[in-house]
């Protein structure tokens, strides 16, 4: 009779176990409540102990998996199993208060109980296991992108998200202070920093690492204020003896999800606040930015540029206009710059509304072997026509240095064309780190070797510039309209800076060409300062290959 009423309650249990998603819950504790009481059990309490991994410790968490309130301690059974894992969940088994102890046949059923709810513990845990490996970030201890998503998913789904705010941030010289404090602590100083965010976030939010130091929030509308002014700069503290703090800071693009902007999907919201991210990096003095309607017009531009220009490519839309470089001697042309333009539809597409565009992504650098490929075409045929031909200078990206052949591919498109080296001009811009200075060595180097000239463009717009012309072996400096005073005022400094500018340049062997003039009295003084040749409105604009033909024969620029 014992063994069928225990066998009927275990076929129980099992069903109603089985239905219960997370064994280690209190919730385990109504499938557990009829062979607790037939077997006289008060209390089951699980401990479960992970091996050391990394920090070689052992981690135990304790579940309360039944309890009637009337457990007596002093009669405890317990009960160790282990996963292959290694794992070990320590069962703790109280009696009744004021029944006799078990007997052994009672024992050999709180066994068999015990092998059955170790079996769907083991199962949950695995299930916990891979949930969080599926939507948690293991370092930081925050979700990951994949529970972010899923999270606005569900909003969307239920018709509420038009009560949050989406942000998507990215940590500010990170890379400073893992160099500053290690890696080690400034993991810690980051999981601080990002815990905090989700401390002050309010209820029901959502706080979710992308990778590295780019994270994300979904907050209820009214803690907006107070994340972002957290985001802007929160000092944490990195050493806890010493009280040591630093500042950590992120850019932010921020979508406000209301009625009037309503989204359909989760890219709807991620691609808005990532476009105001992109903003904020690129634009904003305050180091955050919301998502409008006019940002997205301004995306949706971008798409239509980059989706537009494989064919814009292939079908040879992008024309070469050349600028005249002028001597200040003679007033004759002795040189140009490639600039592009683009014939779409119809029109000229100027190179403000596309060239930006392609600059954030590796397309310009497919356009600028593109223009250099057509600029020796011309040049070659000049030379076949018997016409004087000029050298060129023809624009590189920054984009270039990454890549390894950049130089054999230079070499290869003039060569391609059987034009001597001579009558192309390589222009760059400065770089803004060690790696790009020393990559942009290497391709300088590799120019000179090929007798190659190089110009270093919009010289003195950035801030070391007397380190890029001391360090690196360039053959032309052209100076930024910035430096040349304008020709209504009068600037001693600037004018100063500019004969001092010149004069350096000649000293050191550097032919010298300003760009950006405008007005005759703008070139008297270049003149005056020996300079060797200007570019600008003022001596002709950029110009059609047909026109500029005609200038190289004919035109003397001296007014």
């Amino acid at each position: 009779m014992h063994d069928d009423s225990f066998r009927s309650l275990i076929q129980s249990f099992i069903t109603d176990i089985e239905s219960i998603t997370n064994t280690l819950s209190p919730e385990s504790g109504s499938a557990l409540a009829r062979p607790c009481a037939f077997l006289r059990i008060g209390m089951i309490r699980a401990e479960v102990c992970e091996p050391p991994r990394e920090d070689s410790v052992w981690k135990c968490e304790n579940f309360m998996m039944f309890d009637c309130g009337n457990a007596d301690a002093s009669n405890e059974l317990t009960i160790s199993k282990s996963t292959k894992t290694g794992t070990d969940f320590i069962y703790h088994i109280c009696g009744i208060s004021g029944e006799q102890p078990w007997s052994d046949e009672e024992k050999n059923d709180i066994g068999i109980l015990i092998d059955l709810l170790f079996a769907n513990n083991e199962k949950s845990r695995l299930m916990m296991s891979n949930y969080r490996l599926t939507f948690f970030d293991q370092d930081m201890q925050v979700s990951n992108i994949k529970y972010y998503f899923k999270s606005m998913a569900e909003l969307i789904r239920k018709g509420l998200i038009n009560q949050y705010t989406a942000m998507y941030f990215n940590l500010r010289k990170f890379s400073g202070i893992n160099m500053r404090l290690g890696q080690k602590q400034g993991s810690k100083v980051m999981r601080k920093f990002i815990h905090h965010i989700a401390d002050i976030a309010g209820e029901g939010n959502t706080v979710s690492r992308f990778g590295g130091d780019n994270f994300a929030i979904l907050c209820k509308h009214e803690y907006t204020d107070t994340v972002l002014d957290a985001l802007m700069g929160t000092a944490v503290t990195y050493n806890e003896e010493t009280g040591d703090r630093i500042i950590v800071s992120a850019y932010v693009g921020i979508y406000v999800v209301t009625d009037d902007m309503p989204v359909h999907s989760t890219d709807d919201v991620i691609e808005g606040a990532a476009i105001a991210l992109a903003i904020a990096k690129r634009y904003s003095k305050d180091n955050h930015a919301f998502f409008n309607a006019e940002m997205q017009e301004k995306h949706n531009h971008q798409l239509l540029i980059h989706s537009q220009f494989p064919n814009a490519l292939e079908n040879e839309e992008f024309v070469v206009y050349y600028q005249p470089k002028v001597s200040t001697e003679t007033y004759r042309i002795v040189g140009a710059e490639a600039l592009c333009r683009w014939k779409h539809n119809g029109r000229i597409i100027p190179p403000n509304e596309f060239i930006p565009v392609l600059e954030r992504g590796m397309d310009i650098c497919k356009l600028d072997l593109y223009m250099l490929d057509h600029v020796c075409r011309d040049i070659r045929r000049w030379l076949d026509e018997g016409r004087d031909a000029v050298k060129v200078s023809v624009n590189l990206s920054r984009r270039h240095l990454s890549d390894s052949d950049l130089l054999k591919h230079i070499v290869e498109i003039i060569d391609r064309n059987e034009l001597p080296h001579e009558y192309i001009e390589i222009e760059l811009t400065e770089t803004t780190s060690e790696v790009e200075f020393q990559n942009l060595r290497r391709v300088i180097d590799g120019l000179q070797e090929e007798g190659i000239t190089t110009s270093v463009d919009d010289f003195g717009v950035g801030y070391s510039f007397l380190t890029l012309i001391k360090d690196l072996p360039w053959d032309t400096l052209k100076i930024d309209k910035s430096l040349i005073p304008e020709a209504e005022q009068s600037d001693q400094k600037k004018e100063a800076l500019l004969k001092y500018v010149i004069g350096m340049s000649k000293e050191i062997g550097l032919e010298c060409i300003a760009e950006g003039v405008e007005t005759k009295e703008q070139e008297a003084l270049l003149k005056t300062t020996s300079c060797n040749s200007t570019q600008g409105f003022y001596c002709d604009k950029p110009l059609p290959t047909t026109e500029f033909e005609t200038r190289l024969d004919n035109y003397d620029y001296q007014k």
